[in-house]
C-alpha cells in the first residue's frame, strides 16, 4: 500500500493497534492499543497512553523498539505492520491533548474532553515514537 493508503486504513474508524513488546526475560507481550497517527514533515509518529505500572511502559524503558499491527479481520483481508521507537514522556500538557484526540476517536467526540481529563494525570505516561519501517498488504484474499 502506498503511504496515504496505509494511513487511512490504520486510521479507519475504531481499529486497534497490537503492540508486540519484549519482556525483562525476553517473552514476547502483545497488548491491545488505542492510537493516532502523527504526521509532520519529519514523518510520521506512533502516538499512544499507556500507564507507568503496565508491561508496555517497563518494556518501552527498558528497550524503545516495538511493532504494531493493524488489521481488517474481514474479507479480503489487510494488515499494517509498522515498526517505532519509544520516547516516553509525562509532560501533562501533552499528555491531555492527545488524550482527548484518542477519547475522540475511540469514545466519540461527547466524550473526548472527559476522557482527556482522566487520563492527563501523574502516573499516565505519552509515547510518542517515529514510524522506522512499514509493511502494508492489502486485499490478501483477493
Amino acid at each position: 500500500m502506498p503511504r496515504e493508503q496505509w494511513i487511512q486504513f490504520v486510521l479507519t474508524g475504531t481499529r486497534t493497534g497490537k503492540l508486540a513488546v519484549t519482556r525483562a526475560d525476553g517473552t514476547p507481550h502483545v497488548t491491545p492499543i488505542w492510537f493516532l497517527i502523527d504526521s509532520s514533515p519529519d514523518g510520521d509518529a506512533l502516538v499512544f497512553t499507556t500507564n507507568h505500572t503496565t508491561i508496555k511502559a517497563k518494556a518501552l524503558r527498558r528497550s524503545p523498539r516495538f511493532s504494531v499491527c493493524v488489521d481488517d479481520q474481514e474479507p479480503p483481508f489487510s494488515y499494517v505492520l509498522m515498526e517505532a521507537t519509544a520516547t516516553l514522556s509525562e509532560d501533562l500538557d501533552d499528555l491531555r491533548h492527545w488524550a482527548i484526540r484518542l477519547g475522540a476517536r475511540y469514545m466519540g467526540e461527547d466524550a473526548a474532553e472527559q476522557f482527556g481529563r482522566r487520563n492527563a494525570v501523574p502516573g499516565e505516561l505519552l509515547v510518542r515514537a517515529p514510524i522506522t519501517r512499514v509493511i502494508a498488504e492489502a486485499d490478501i484474499s483477493a
